[in-house]
C-alpha cells in the first residue's frame, strides 16, 4: 500500500484522489448515494476514478465553456511547448490550474449529481436504468477524453518536428 501511495505524483493526487475524495464525501452528505467505502484499499481505487471523472468533465466541459466565453485565453499549444522546455516552473503552474478546473468540475457535478437524483425520483426510474445511463455517460465523456488526448499528443509531435527543422 505504501508503494503505491509513492507511485502517486502530486499531479494525480491533487487532480484526482483529492477531488474525488471530496465528491464522496459531500455527494454522500447531500444525496442519497452511498460511496465511501469501508475497505480502503477499495476506496482509493473508487475515490480516484472518480476524481478522473471529474477531471475529465472538467477539460471537456469547463475549459472550453470558459474559452468560449473568454472568461480565460490559452496560449498557443506550440509556444507553450517551446516554453515549458526552458521554464520548468511552467509545468507546476499548469498542475495548479488544472487542479483549479477541476475544483470547478467537482462542484458542478455536485450540483449535477443531485439534480440528477432529484431527476430520477421524480420519474420513478429504477436504479439499473440510472446505471445505464451513467454507463453510457462515461462511454462518451471517456471516447471524448481519448480523442483530446490524441490531439494533445498529435500537437507535441508536430511542436517537436518544428524544434529540429
Amino acid at each position: 500500500m505504501k508503494d503505491i501511495l509513492n507511485k502517486i505524483s502530486s499531479y494525480n493526487l491533487f487532480n484526482y484522489l483529492l477531488p474525488g475524495i471530496v465528491f464522496a464525501v459531500l455527494a454522500e452528505r447531500i444525496t442519497t448515494y452511498k460511496i465511501i467505502q469501508t475497505d480502503i484499499i477499495v476506496g482509493l481505487f473508487l475515490y480516484y476514478f472518480c476524481g478522473l471523472v471529474i477531471s475529465r468533465i472538467g477539460s471537456l466541459i469547463i475549459e472550453p465553456a470558459m474559452k468560449r466565453v473568454s472568461f480565460v485565453k490559452f496560449a498557443p499549444y506550440k509556444d507553450y511547448v517551446q516554453v515549458s522546455a526552458k521554464d520548468p516552473t511552467l509545468e507546476t503552474l499548469s498542475e495548479v490550474n488544472n487542479m483549479y478546473r477541476t475544483l470547478c468540475a467537482l462542484f458542478l457535478m455536485l450540483l449535477a449529481t443531485k439534480a440528477f437524483e432529484a431527476i430520477m425520483m421524480c420519474l420513478n426510474m429504477s436504479g439499473n436504468a440510472s446505471a445505464y445511463m451513467l454507463f453510457a455517460a462515461l462511454l462518451v465523456l471517456f471516447a471524448l477524453s481519448y480523442r483530446k488526448q490524441t490531439k494533445y499528443i498529435t500537437q507535441r509531435v508536430e511542436a517537436g518536428k518544428d524544434e529540429h527543422h
